[in-house]
């Protein structure tokens, strides 16, 4: 089957492909070196929306190369370059349509046509050059991997192969080409190491270190230095001198080191990774084609695996639905903020304030009981931002204008009495937060929104007292503040829509992902991960190892075991969570005696790390009180899993979320939950649990799966 036959009948199957079209236009070159082709990408949009590759957009391509081929071999041209639209280059394959794709085969026929194309540029009579003037992730890295040379814009912001990220491996040519490039050690950096870590984009100067791309210019006149360079290289006045490739003991280190990320990061648990990482491994040899040859197979293979699906429904989630919240009011309710107060100067607090001041550049007023604690959150805040300076993320004029913005004060009068919101992170105890608010209350004007970061207590009983709990919300962040997206908006039984909208309209300009939570007990995040704990400190108490009940969950591939995950958060407030839950739900929620017994001992978690690695504490062990009921990792797995689902089940039918949808997006962006998993729920789904548990699955049938 011929390479258009292959992509006409691919197109078929992605009805709503936003096409990428490949214009070729002619050009003198510099220094009178001749006559050269450009292709410029370009799917006709504003410069905002990403240029892909679909089997329409391949297939456009395909025949911009039929044109310079035959331009080439007449010996019209001298050479071909191919560069994106400003600011974007192109990146990567369509997803939309990869998640509608039913059948091996019909994968089989993406990898293979993509190959198919890519490949021809690599073949023509003629050297051909990438100019990755903006943003290049996956196909659009791996179209330029297949030229003979490459520049790069000093201002590219985002250079990567994503697909192991998203359950893939780089399928059109990344695996096989980029360590024949620039050795295996950076290409499992690049493919592994980068994907695996949250997605590390590469920034243009990055880029050309690596090897990836022969030269560098500065975004502003990018392509008349890049075909000025291009000139040069065709005269033969600049030759470009690359590393020889070590093909010994070097590369089977790297790939060694490849399996030991993928092992500390996903325990064996996807199999995207060490797909790669076979690929990388037998592309020693340098036999390119039987390096294609694999990647369209396992691309084929991952394309119809659950991996995948639960990775686009994930990205998906992060994209579209982390944008436009579930339920959030008119926006058009919101009121302006340009004035914010902090009651607290504790780390939280300070980081709240730090977070407010750089997003909404308002004034940011802290308040504590004492000025020593005030002095010491704006101290931090000043901190923050000399740190800021220091690494060129801001200058001088924006520092001194972030540092006169924040204050501290001690009168809540004096600090709240024209602030618009106002947000407390004080104690957990209820007691505490209704003194707080009754406070800020009587000095706060009439139409300034009180928010709470509480992470487990009532919103409502919070308000209760209050004459006016209709200004009342939950507004809960996620430590650490800067790095974690999720913000659980929380409606009180009073919260107006006037206060969510405010609320909703603040998270926007934070840029966190915000969703809304109904006020129950935990809310979303901390009351599935105490279930969660709780499971694994339950048969832990019974009798089961340590280590038994950390590793039994290892095949989840969570970023970190559940012991590590409480030294993280604090046993002492992991513990106190667990007694509030327990409170509301005693029938499911425990307080664990052996967790209880180390916070007494004011252990600050169950490992130390001597040794480099963690080991159970040994006082920690002589805490230990455990019975006689010991499971194997299996059963614990089970115990756990069955524990999660029924948790996710009443709080659906509770109403605590719209839909499943947004818990799987609150573990992906407040814990840290991995896109293979696709949150939790496709996971529980593909393995059987809520069917078992609920009787039913979580989502439908497509939605995170191979449609049906």
């Amino acid at each position: 089957m011929s390479t258009t036959e292959l992509l006409k009948g691919a197109a078929e199957l992605f009805p709503d492909e936003v096409v990428t079209s490949a214009h070729v236009r002619h050009l003198d070159l510099p220094f009178n070196a001749g006559r050269f082709a450009l292709i410029t990408l370009d799917n006709g949009f504003d410069h905002t929306k990403p240029t892909t590759f679909g089997p329409a957009s391949l297939a456009n391509l395909n025949a911009a190369i039929d044109q310079v081929e035959k331009e080439a071999a007449a010996g019209e041209i001298i050479g071909v370059g191919v560069t994106g639209k400003p600011f974007i280059f192109a990146v990567g394959a369509d997803l939309k349509g990869v998640e509608l794709l039913k059948e091996h085969k019909d994968a089989l026929a993406i990898g293979k046509g993509g190959h198919e194309v890519f490949k021809r540029l690599s073949a023509l009579a003629v050297p051909t050059f990438a100019y990755y003037n903006g943003a290049a992730m996956g196909g659009g890295v791996e179209v330029g991997l297949h030229c003979s040379y490459r520049t790069v814009s000093a201002s590219l912001p985002a250079f990567s192969l994503p697909e192991v990220f998203l359950g893939l491996v780089p399928g059109w040519g990344g695996c096989a080409l980029l360590p024949n490039l620039i050795g295996a050690d950076k290409a499992v950096s690049v493919i592994i190491e980068n994907s695996l870590n949250q997605n590390k984009q590469l920034k243009g100067v990055q880029v050309y270190e690596l090897g990836i791309a022969d030269a560098l210019f500065e975004g502003a006149d990018f392509l008349e230095q890049s075909l000025i360079w291009t000139a040069s290289v065709l005269k033969g006045e600049i030759v470009v001198d690359r590393p020889v490739i070590d093909r010994g003991e070097a590369w089977d280190q790297a790939v060694a080191k490849g399996r030991f990320i993928a092992d500390s990061k996903v325990h064996g648990a996807a199999p995207a990774a060490y797909r790669a990482l076979d690929i990388i491994a037998a592309a020693k040899n340098g036999d390119l084609q039987q390096g294609f040859d694999a990647e369209d197979k396992a691309l084929a293979d991952l394309i119809m695996g659950g991996e995948l699906r639960a990775g686009i429904y994930a990205f998906n989630l992060v994209q579209k639905r982390g944008k436009r919240p579930a339920g959030a009011p008119d926006k058009s309710l919101a009121r302006p903020v340009t004035k914010v107060g902090v009651v607290g100067a504790g780390l939280m607090a300070s980081q709240l304030a730090l977070l407010f001041l750089r997003r909404l550049e308002v004034p940011v007023v802290l308040t504590d009981i004492d000025q020593e604690r005030v002095d010491k959150g704006v101290g931090y805040v000043h901190a923050e931002i000399d740190k800021l300076l220091g690494k060129g993320r801001i200058n001088q004029d924006k520092a001194n204008r972030l540092k006169a913005l924040v204050s501290g004060v001690l009168d809540k009068a004096e600090g709240f009495s024209d602030a618009d919101f106002i947000i407390e992170a004080v104690f957990e105890e209820i007691g505490v937060k209704q003194q707080v608010f009754a406070e800020v209350e009587a000095v706060a004007p009439a139409h300034a929104i009180l928010a709470t970061n509480t992470s487990s207590l009532s919103v409502t009983e919070m308000a209760s007292k209050l004459k006016n709990p209709e200004r009342v919300v939950g507004f809960h962040f996620f430590n650490p503040v800067a790095i974690l997206p999720l913000l659980e908006i929380v409606r009180g039984e009073a919260t107006d829509d006037a206060a969510l909208a405010t609320a909703f309209g603040v998270a926007k300009k934070l840029k966190k992902t915000a969703v809304l939570v109904k006020d129950a007990p935990a809310f979303v995040v901390n009351r599935i991960l105490t279930r969660f704990m709780g499971e694994i400190q339950n048969v832990i108490d019974e009798g089961t190892p340590v280590a038994v009940a950390e590793k039994a969950v290892e095949p989840l591939g969570l970023p970190m075991s559940p012991l590590v995950l409480l030294e993280l958060v604090g046993p002492a407030i992991g513990l106190h969570v667990s007694e509030t839950l327990n409170r509301a739900f005693p029938d499911r929620f425990t307080v664990s005696p052996n967790l209880a017994a180390v916070v007494k001992a004011g252990k600050r978690g169950f490992y130390v790390y001597d040794s480099g690695k963690p080991e159970l504490d040994p006082e920690v062990a002589a805490l230990l009180r455990q019975g006689d009921v010991v499971l194997s990792e299996e059963q614990v797995r089970a115990r756990v899993l069955d524990a999660v689902a029924q948790e996710i089940g009443l709080m659906l039918d509770e109403g605590v979320v719209a839909e499943a949808q947004d818990v799987d997006l609150c573990l992906i962006t407040g814990a840290g939950w991995p896109f293979h998993l696709g949150g939790i729920t496709p996971y529980l789904d593909r393995e059987g649990v809520s069917q078992r548990v609920n009787g039913k699955p979580f989502l439908a049938p497509g939605v995170a799966s191979v449609p049906a």
